[in-house]
């Protein structure tokens, strides 16, 4: 059923082709400021220019219309927005104290604030509230696509992948714009429908006009291509984002991620310095991180693991809560007891895909395999094709003795995308090859 409701609303879509309105809305990313993680879906970014002078002038008039509160709540979403540009939570505590200030002076029928704070409480990875927030608007409002969005967001992260649906299919419903159609695309690969996501991505790019749409289209189909292990597609699609607006910066990390699978880990890292200097979020420190101690330089990986700790502590300083990037800096960092505590408290608030992984995998590392296994295969049960994920499965396998089984999942990682970690595709190779033929 859920399959079917998806399908129609996106076949109704492609057949009308009715209200293509692109632009991505406050909300449109559950993952601003915290790890960057496959679960994220990054939204089109506006230029922090233009978000400066929207900001200036929602001060400014505000100064002079204090009473204002759609404005208010506006300039909560600037600020929300701002901090997912710049990759600075510092911001969260402005766009908290716009939108309840939107809400004092309007506490019913203002939707728009409950949407901001939904929003802001996703930026946060407060998902359990955003959800909340998400209902209460729609209660209001029960035809705002930006609410549905939010609570999109928020089912997705919390793990329920039915309500996570049917929120997409109403904001298709609403407004089959980028917004809708990025959401929808990403719901279909969760399914392991990739060629279906890969499609419906397709179609928002015949659409797309802007420059800041047309590379974000570009970068999710190039991830898609990158995760498929399908190199030559995914540089091009990256090099195509750059073409068309080279200041959105993901592609920056589509390339270094490519760089290095081919080979140029000076291009690579190169990349990821420019990357995280300009936006130093806890993930992308991770990654450059990861390369660096691939490439034989544990010393700087570790100064850039230092640095995530530290945008890690500013996040949760903001308001923000992000055990799972705490559990992935601890295990880069080699404490495996930390990892396991970390990805047990997000696995108590939420049921996720990478949840599961990460505290299977720190389970793993701290050598409790049996307990382990169950949360790798529940990483790898919910249809997501997903190399990281069947590594660890296998090695998890691999220390039970269970080589079987190990063979055939660490194949399995390597036949989707052979060089999926700068670490970890070389360690399964390496596995496979103790194990010796079938």
């Amino acid at each position: 059923m859920r399959l079917r409701i998806l399908i129609i609303g996106l076949t109704a879509i492609l057949l009308t082709g009715v209200g293509a309105v692109f632009g991505l809305h406050h909300g449109d990313s559950p993952d601003p400021g915290g790890a960057q993680a496959s679960s994220s879906l990054p939204a089109g970014q506006a230029p922090a220019d233009q978000l400066a002078a929207s900001i200036a002038r929602a001060q400014k008039h505000l100064s002079a219309v204090p009473g204002d509160y759609p404005a208010w709540a506006a300039l909560g979403s600037a600020y929300t927005e701002r901090a997912r540009v710049t990759a600075d939570p510092s911001y969260y505590p402005k766009a908290e104290g716009a939108l309840r200030r939107s809400l004092q002076l309007r506490p019913t029928g203002n939707p728009a604030a409950l949407v901001g704070l939904g929003a802001l409480a996703n930026a946060r990875h407060g998902f359990a509230t955003a959800r909340d927030l998400a209902d209460r608007a729609l209660r209001m409002d029960p035809y705002s696509a930006d609410a549905y969005g939010v609570l999109a967001d928020a089912q997705t992260q919390l793990g329920h992948p039915a309500a996570a649906t049917e929120a997409i299919q109403h904001m298709l419903d609403l407004r089959p714009g980028l917004a809708a159609y990025a959401r929808a695309s990403y719901d279909l690969e969760q399914q392991g429908r990739v060629g279906d996501a890969v499609a419906l991505m397709r179609r928002a790019l015949v659409d797309a006009v802007d420059p800041a749409d047309i590379a974000f289209c570009r970068y999710q189909l190039g991830e898609l291509a990158w995760r498929a292990g399908r190199l030559d597609d995914a540089e091009t699609e990256y090099t195509a984002g750059q073409a068309a607006d080279p200041a959105y910066l993901p592609l920056l990390a589509g390339h270094a991620r490519v760089a290095a699978a081919r080979g140029r880990t000076a291009a690579a890292l190169a990349d990821y310095a420019e990357l995280t200097a300009r936006y130093p979020s806890p993930g992308y420190l991770m990654d450059y991180a990861t390369l660096l101690r691939a490439a034989g330089q544990p010393a700087r990986a570790g100064q850039q693991l230092a640095l995530a700790a530290a945008a890690l502590r500013l996040f949760s300083a903001n308001g923000g809560t992000d055990d799972l990037g705490a559990a992935q800096l601890a295990i880069a960092q080699g404490h495996a007891g930390q990892a396991v505590l970390a990805a047990k408290r997000e696995w108590s608030r939420r049921h996720f895909a990478d949840v599961a992984d990460m505290l299977g995998w720190a389970l793993h590392r701290s050598g409790a395999d049996a307990e382990a296994i169950s949360y790798a295969r529940k990483a790898n049960a919910l249809g997501t094709h997903n190399s990281g994920y069947l590594f660890h499965l296998g090695m998890i396998e691999l220390s039970l003795g269970r080589n079987a089984d190990a063979r055939r999942d660490l194949s399995a990682a390597l036949a989707l995308n052979p060089r999926f970690s700068p670490l970890d595709a070389p360690a399964a190779a390496a596995a496979l090859h103790r194990l010796g033929p079938r």
